[in-house]
């Protein structure tokens, strides 16, 4: 498992599961020429994209951001259309830090997507519980209301079987919300209505997490945007307003979905000043 520190942060990432993409619907209105020189697509037109939560421990504290693709969630039909060959192994991960899904004080839920949100239930015989036993779940009051209530177009994203079990452990928020010292969420909209990032400073230290206003290290040209996205100029314009703060203070981004670089800080030019590799990747590493 790969770990970056960041101040007084220490991040490492857990095996939540993968899903495979279509290409032009995670690149947008890009044209495939442009975009497959930054990512690599296999023959089906379909983007390797990890699911994987990130631990953060913080202030005695153990932080889950989003909750990776869980096990048993999906269909047959999901599974193959989603391209989904590995589903999550948290459990797993846990253990070899000496943790259990006990040990998790909150998760940080970005959205509720189903590649986010699907690992915060679990089946336990025929009823779904939830995961992260012990865990209070902060997500935007718009998100929340929209999983909730959703809408012809997202509820196709927003599961009951991922909300009904843990409504009980929700805390919403509007604007922006502290979480620990350094550390808090802030509503965007974009992706999804109610999407939020989440940014840790520690004196000169810091990340922020975009989550899937930038999914990729190769999203990082701010007009690249999603076609899933429901307000992709609102996507355009937080993604700049924060990829710029980002620049401007060496921050480190850091990513849930890609499948070759896990963190990545970006100079002036766009080009890579440090990064954490995915150990696992196969293929060459773009930058």
């Amino acid at each position: 498992m790969e770990t970056l520190t960041v101040g007084n942060a220490k991040l490492t990432w857990l095996q939540g599961g993968v899903t495979h993409m279509d290409g032009g619907a995670m690149f947008g209105v890009v044209p495939k020429p442009l975009w497959s020189k930054k990512y690599p697509v296999n023959d089906r037109n379909q983007i390797e994209l990890r699911t994987d939560p990130i631990l953060l421990e913080l202030s005695g504290k153990r932080y889950l951001i989003d909750a990776g693709i869980g096990n048993d969630k999906l269909t047959e039909k999901q599974l193959r259309n989603f391209g989904v060959c590995e589903e999550s192994s948290i459990d797993r991960s846990l253990s070899q830090l000496g943790l259990s899904t006990a040990s998790i004080d909150a998760v940080l839920m970005t959205h509720m997507h189903f590649d986010h949100a699907s690992g915060l239930t679990k089946w336990d015989g025929e009823e779904l519980v939830p995961t992260f036993e012990n865990a209070t779940i902060y997500v935007s009051q718009v998100e929340w209301e929209e999983v909730t209530e959703p809408n012809m177009r997202s509820v196709n994203t927003y599961w009951e079987d991922n909300w009904r079990p843990i409504k009980h452990q929700v805390k919403t928020f509007s604007h922006h919300m502290k979480i620990d010292e350094g550390l808090g969420m802030w509503h965007t909209s974009g992706h999804s209505n109610g999407h939020a990032i989440i940014r840790y400073i520690d004196e000169e230290h810091q990340f922020i997490h975009m989550a899937d206003l930038m999914p990729t290290h190769a999203h990082r040209n701010p007009l690249w945007v999603l076609a899933y996205d429901d307000y992709p100029v609102t996507s355009v314009h937080e993604k700049k307003r924060w990829l710029d703060e980002a620049i401007k203070e060496g921050a480190w981004l850091t990513f849930y979905h890609d499948a070759i670089y896990r963190a990545v800080q970006f100079n002036e030019k766009g080009e890579h000043a440090q990064s954490v590799a995915r150990e696992q990747y196969a293929y060459p590493v773009h930058k």
